[in-house]
């Protein structure tokens, strides 16, 4: 899926969200698993990550992706020297033909563009990551690197689980409950749901961004079998979320 925020940008900026479809690896990675870290055969994903590059015309060798560790370590990427990057959950970049990944079977992948400063970041904002305030981290991260305003800044959530599936414990709630407020808790049947969503594009709010410059996709991953989950499925693969700056 493509975000309508970012069409005006076309020329200049590519950012898709892969669904589990067209790829080569079997149950219960089935089909287009990009993550090498879950079970599926490296000869698979490998494939199914060329499978993209073709489709969405990028260099696979300059691909950028994260060990993903659910922290709030942000890296400034300025070659494409190192594929993978260890222990971190936030890219950014300021360079052309460098696509960024970040993977994601449940949780946000947060994808922002500064169309002012031409930059881009690529988050994974999970539970843990949210509750470290990521994007708002990453931002102060662009601001610091690339002068980035808050204000300039257009942010898009992929698919992602939603308060309708997201159930938490009485622990998390309390959690949630102290650290932000009740708004962020649906109570339904005497059981407890998470919006991680609201969550997050309220920290983006907190930072300065317009909310006419957020989309959220209304998608929720662990109801629509077009992608995976690690919620619905447990051993299952992930989709991505990509993103690059290209010479328009």
């Amino acid at each position: 899926m493509k975000f309508k925020i970012f069409e005006p940008y076309k020329n200049k900026l590519f950012c898709e969200i892969t669904d589990r479809n067209e790829g080569v690896s079997q149950k219960p990675y089935n089909w287009l698993n990009i993550a090498l870290h879950v079970g599926d055969k490296p000869k698979s994903v490998i494939q199914n990550r060329t499978i993209l590059s073709q489709k969405y015309d990028f260099l696979l060798e300059n691909l950028i992706y994260m060990e993903q560790t659910h922290s709030d370590n942000i890296k400034l990427i300025e070659h494409p020297a190192l594929n993978k990057i260890s222990d971190c959950d936030a890219l950014i970049t300021n360079k052309t033909n460098i696509p960024l990944m970040v993977m994601v079977a449940d949780c946000i992948a947060v994808m922002l563009y500064d169309p002012k400063q031409n930059a881009v970041a690529a988050i994974h904002a999970g539970r843990v990551g949210t509750f470290k305030s990521i994007v708002q981290k990453t931002i102060n991260k662009m601001q610091k690197e690339f002068n980035s305003k808050p204000k300039n800044i257009i942010a898009a959530f992929s698919p992602s689980i939603h308060s309708c599936c997201y159930e938490v414990d009485k622990d998390l709630v309390d959690i949630v409950t102290k650290s932000f407020g009740e708004k962020y808790i649906q109570t339904r049947d005497k059981s407890y749901f998470l919006d991680l969503q609201k969550l997050n594009f309220d920290q983006l709010i907190q930072i300065g961004v317009k909310d006419e410059n957020i989309q959220v996709s209304d998608i929720c991953n662990c109801c629509d079998k077009n992608y995976f989950s690690y919620r619905r499925e447990g051993v299952t693969g992930r989709f991505a979320g990509l993103i690059e700056l290209r010479n328009g």
